[in-house]
């Protein structure tokens, strides 16, 4: 099972990932292919995003059943501890606030 997830991502991205994968919700991908397949599908990710954000999951016969990957700019970022893959969130950006001081 492969499930892929793209935000902010351009149409012909996500025409392309539709060629392999069905799209569930907009911008939720999944399908049944094979590793080959998979890392040829992510290589398309990575050259077609443009200023967006994906996360790619796959089942694997890992601790935790799958493997995950991302890409672009997100709060959530995949860490490793002990040998499994868990998402560490980054502390919010500030709020600019543009009001003047009168």
């Amino acid at each position: 099972m492969l499930v892929i997830v793209v935000e902010n991502a351009p149409p012909r991205l996500r025409g392309r990932l539709a060629i392999w994968l069905l799209e569930v919700r907009a911008g939720v991908y999944v399908g049944d292919v094979t590793r080959r397949v998979r890392e040829m599908i992510w290589q398309n990710v990575e050259t077609g995003l443009e200023e967006g954000n994906a996360v790619m999951v796959w089942s694997t016969n890992t601790e935790s059943g799958f493997d995950f990957v991302t890409l672009g700019k997100n709060r959530r970022m995949p860490v490793e501890l002990d040998g499994l893959k868990l998402v560490s969130f980054l502390p919010p950006a500030p709020v600019k606030n543009n009001q003047t001081n009168q």
